[in-house]
């Protein structure tokens, strides 16, 4: 708070899609970057885990890119060849790559080359996605609470203890935070915060879906892996996909930011921001339970009925607005 007082680092209410009445510092990212990455160096240490090293380096440096577009801003081809970067390390160097979808689109075992290409731009898209729901007090902070609890607890039911303690290393970083950025906010997490709760979430899926593969050893410790992520990173990857298919039926460019994310809809009906970051927590975390309750029918299935739920529900609310807009008039 000191650094952002003295250099003026905040986040000004002077943009119509701001909805604060007051200008707060953007430099809660830091906190979650440092506690991860200390608990993370010191857990790597103890038990000589080194994909953890490549973690480490590939969050040190979007925490970089993050800071520099929180403090001074960034041209987004910058943006972006330096999160290819950041996924290129995970993905080629430290192992975080997709081999198999499990006939999701009718795909199965993928060639090295291209399991890796598609693990790149899913490191990508969530990263992205994480920064995109970060639009009021509490929400993103919230939702990569939610999602890395779940993952370290799946991992710890599996056994695995050096994802697991990854994921709740995350979740600790981020607890620490939201006490102060839970509505009214006194400080956001920016890009910096924002960026690395994106990557470390696809770095745990990746790992999650590949943990769960058949074999001939037997069966995995959780069916339709796939379809289970999806279920936890519902949030994101739904209401990206939305506000970017809205933006491009418009013509617009899908990285130009609106206030049309779901959100900023359930805003419009009345909502809080912190009952719409319960509500939409609530809601992810039932699809979660759904989702590893019903695991044997098949990701095919799963996946369709988790996107048909959240065009239901988003229907409901778009209904929700016409009737407001009808009674304003």
């Amino acid at each position: 708070m000191y650094t952002a007082l003295k250099y003026g680092l905040f986040d000004k209410n002077d943009l119509y899609r701001k909805n604060h009445k007051r200008n707060i510092s953007r430099l809660g990212g830091l906190a979650i970057v440092g506690s991860f990455t200390v608990t993370i160096l010191l857990f790597s240490a103890v038990i000589n885990y080194k994909e953890a090293n490549f973690l480490i380096a590939s969050c040190i440096i979007l925490a970089a890119l993050g800071l520099k577009d929180d403090v001074y801003g960034i041209n987004t081809s910058t943006k972006f060849l330096l999160q290819i970067t950041v996924a290129f390390i995970l993905v080629f160097f430290g192992g975080f790559r997709l081999s198999s979808l499990y006939g999701v689109f009718g795909v199965w075992d993928m060639p090295s080359l291209w399991g890796g290409l598609f693990s790149l731009v899913l490191i990508i898209f969530l990263n992205n996605a994480f920064n995109l729901i970060d639009g009021i007090d509490g929400l993103a902070g919230g939702i990569g609470i939610l999602t890395s609890m779940v993952f370290g607890l799946l991992f710890a039911m599996m056994g695995e203890v050096c994802y697991s303690s990854i994921a709740f290393a995350l979740s600790g970083a981020i607890a620490g935070f939201l006490k102060y950025n839970w509505f009214p906010a006194k400080i956001f997490m920016g890009d910096t915060g924002a960026l690395i709760i994106g990557l470390v979430s696809a770095a745990l899926a990746i790992k999650f879906i590949e943990l769960n593969k058949y074999n001939a050893g037997g069966h995995p410790a959780f069916f339709s892996a796939p379809a289970i992520t999806v279920g936890i990173l519902i949030v994101p990857i739904f209401d990206s996909l939305r506000v970017f298919t809205v933006r491009i039926l418009k013509r617009s460019s899908p990285f130009k930011g609106d206030r049309n994310h779901i959100h900023h809809r359930l805003q419009r009906l009345g909502l809080k921001p912190n009952w719409i970051v319960i509500a939409t927590a609530g809601s992810n975390l039932a699809i979660i339970a759904g989702t590893i309750a019903f695991q044997k029918l098949g990701n095919f299935f799963l996946i369709i009925l988790i996107i048909l739920i959240c065009m239901l529900f988003n229907s409901l609310i778009t209904l929700g607005l016409c009737k407001k807009d009808r009674l304003t008039k």
